[in-house]
């Protein structure tokens, strides 16, 4: 049986594994990973609308990983509209890359779900294979933290590098186009950044739980027998 701080240990450690799942299950069913204001650039130059004026021509965009929706502003009013990535506008973006985002996340789903089970084993009894102990479970960790972090990346170079964002504003516009003005990445994106934080302490619990302390022995006083005592 493991000891009671290693229990403690594998205890917390089994903790922050299942909330890395919640969080990665409800960063991907939440469309607020990314949110920016969009110039709708045809309706302004049509006007030639000035800096005062191009408050008419300003919506605002939200997307997540499967849905979004968009408030368009071309000089008559706000319209909300809400759209899908899959089936249709995923042929619009970078298929492969969105994909792999979604595949990184399903990835570090399970490895968050092994690694809450092994720890829970660690702390009921010592497995007699390594894989199934602290060795298995900063494998697990690694694995599960490793794939959020390649999500994350991947995200970052849809948006920065194949402009996500743009396309998306821009799906099915045969009139009017959109210009990016101001993009930020909101809660669902960094609850994923806090995820994998979650296993990289989780590996530092398991650095710790390898640490043997010295144990504190406490000195018994030897019995001096001498010639006088065996007269008594």
């Amino acid at each position: 049986m493991p000891g009671c701080f290693k229990k403690t240990l594998f205890a917390l450690a089994s903790l922050i594994s299942f909330v890395s799942f919640i969080l990665i299950v409800v960063a991907m069913g939440t469309p607020r990973w990314m949110t920016g204001k969009i110039l709708c650039k045809t309706g302004a130059d049509l006007v030639n609308a000035t800096d005062p004026e191009l408050v008419k021509f300003i919506g605002e965009i939200y997307y997540g990983l499967f849905r979004g929706g968009k408030i368009r502003q071309c000089g008559l009013g706000g319209r909300r509209s809400k759209f899908t990535i899959f089936p249709h506008m995923v042929k619009k973006l970078n298929t492969g890359l969105h994909v792999m985002i979604i595949m990184f996340l399903c990835v570090a789903i399970c490895f968050s779900l092994v690694s809450f089970g092994f720890c829970i084993l660690n702390a009921i009894k010592v497995p007699f294979r390594a894989i199934k102990g602290p060795a298995g479970v900063g494998l697990w960790n690694f694995l599960a933290g490793g794939f959020i972090v390649l999500a994350v990346t991947s995200f970052m170079a849809a948006v920065k590098l194949h402009r996500l964002t743009e396309r998306i504003a821009n799906f099915r516009e045969n009139v009017f186009q959109f210009v990016i003005l101001e993009e930020q990445f909101e809660d669902c994106f960094w609850l994923c950044v806090a995820s994998a934080t979650a296993h990289a302490v989780n590996l530092l619990l398991i650095a710790i739980s390898g640490i043997h302390f010295p144990k504190i022995k406490t000195k018994t006083e030897e019995a001096n027998v001498t010639a006088e005592d065996i007269m008594y």
